[in-house]
């Protein structure tokens, strides 16, 4: 049987020291030590930290950049890639790949990954599969687009508010 992915959303801007850099770290070792792959763009930031804590427990990682940022190189936490054209393929390819998806804190990219995720699982265009928001980050943003009636509430969404609890979410719905 094959690992579950879990595919991570965040931003590249965090730097190590920083909270969200810590906190993405607990999670990708929280995630390894409970057998997930972790999956994410493979750049800096949530990206890496998240990367770096798998790989320290012992994880396996895989990356998804695209050569439209950076040639395609990811950071050294990552084992193996995939490399996108584009970044529309990237951001398909980081859908694809997850079995779960765990959202940190970040910025427009991010929410547009969230979002295309969200809106496909409220079409049927993936089988059901748990999203987690990690941190407080979205969770105002999310708990008001929820109160539009278009969209109401959505029992797919999770929110976590420490690596531990995210890894018991995962477990419970994968």
């Amino acid at each position: 049987m094959r690992s579950k992915v879990i595919t991570i959303f965040g931003s590249s801007q965090s730097r190590p020291g920083a909270a969200s850099y810590c906190d993405a770290l607990r999670l990708g070792q929280s995630l390894a030590r409970a057998g997930f792959v972790v999956c994410n763009g493979g750049y800096a930031g949530l990206m890496e930290a998240s990367a770096r804590g798998a790989k320290e427990e012992g994880g396996k990682t895989l990356g998804i950049p695209t050569r439209q940022f950076k040639g395609g190189q990811c950071n050294p936490w990552i084992d193996r890639k995939s490399v996108a054209k584009n970044w529309k393929e990237r951001l398909f390819k980081l859908i694809e790949a997850g079995d779960g998806y765990v959202v940190c804190n970040g910025g427009t990219g991010t929410l547009v990954e969230f979002a295309c995720v969200w809106e496909m699982l409220r079409k049927g265009l993936m089988s059901s599969k748990p999203v987690v928001i990690f941190g407080k980050g979205w969770k105002q943003v999310i708990r008001a687009l929820c109160r539009v009636p278009e969209i109401g509430k959505d029992a797919r969404l999770y929110f976590a508010a420490t690596p531990a609890q995210v890894v018991r979410i995962l477990k419970r719905n994968l």
